[in-house]
């Protein structure tokens, strides 16, 4: 089965309205029309609907999963529907650490979205003590199982898992490219395993999420496992976002 390759750009809390524009017209302008290659950007929310006109899929960064209430400060998937969101990123590492999102909440984020027909980008990873410690693929299985695993097969196609190292992003530092396949197979083996499915594993595209750029890239891609990236920094520079998208 031909997965999807996707190069997924989260812009974080960065530029202001004039330069996320500026920003959408060099991708669009450097683009290739045939590229097989699907590019998709998350920006700041409140810029989502002046960003729509793009060819570019525009997602959303977070979300509450409450269909409405008192929530203040929080958008629910109803409302970044309605300025243009067509997918979401659940589980990002910076969620998990610095909002304390924990498993079970994401959980109900991952329901929420797949009751609105919201196609997912799940983020999953370990810090630097797991590795160090051996665990790394137990501990990412197990943000698996108790926040996605619990979704039909029918439901899991509107998913796109992301690898994220989580000692790998904004520090410079990428997993080898070993590192990054054996993990990469490994979340496919754990698909495979809970679904006992070898059709529905190779469906997943899972994206490798930590400092990936231009110079890595194609050697990141190159791996049986690896379907694309959720690009950070790089994602935030035109010439180099395009070059990531093409070094497949």
């Amino acid at each position: 089965m031909t997965r999807k390759k996707i190069v997924a750009g989260n812009w974080k809390m960065n530029l202001v309205a004039d330069e996320a524009i500026a920003l959408v017209n060099a991708i669009s302008q450097l683009q290739q029309t045939n590229s097989a290659v699907e590019l998709m950007f998350f920006p700041p929310a409140l810029y989502i609907q002046s960003l729509k006109h793009t060819t570019l899929k525009v997602g959303a960064q977070n979300f509450h999963p409450a269909e409405k209430g008192a929530f203040t400060g929080e958008l629910s998937i109803n409302q970044l529907k309605d300025v243009g969101a067509s997918i979401v990123l659940i589980g990002h590492s910076e969620r998990r650490e610095l909002f304390f999102e924990s498993n079970s909440f994401l959980k109900e984020k991952v329901d929420a979205a797949i009751a609105h027909n919201m196609p997912i980008i799940f983020c999953c990873g370990e810090p630097l003590s797991i590795r160090d410690a051996g665990n790394a693929l137990e501990f990412v299985t197990q943000q698996l199982t108790e926040s996605l695993f619990h979704l039909s097969p029918a439901q899991l196609v509107n998913v796109t898992i992301a690898y994220e190292p989580i000692w790998a992003i904004g520090t410079g530092k990428t997993a080898t490219v070993e590192e990054a396949e054996a993990m990469h197979k490994g979340i496919r083996n754990a698909i495979q395993a809970h679904y006992q499915s070898s059709e529905t594993a190779a469906s997943i595209s899972i994206l490798y999420g930590g400092s990936c750029n231009p110079s890595n890239a194609a050697e990141l891609f190159a791996c049986p496992n690896v379907d694309g990236g959720l690009i950070g920094g790089a994602a935030l520079d035109a010439t180099s976002f395009i070059a990531i998208a093409n070094a497949f």
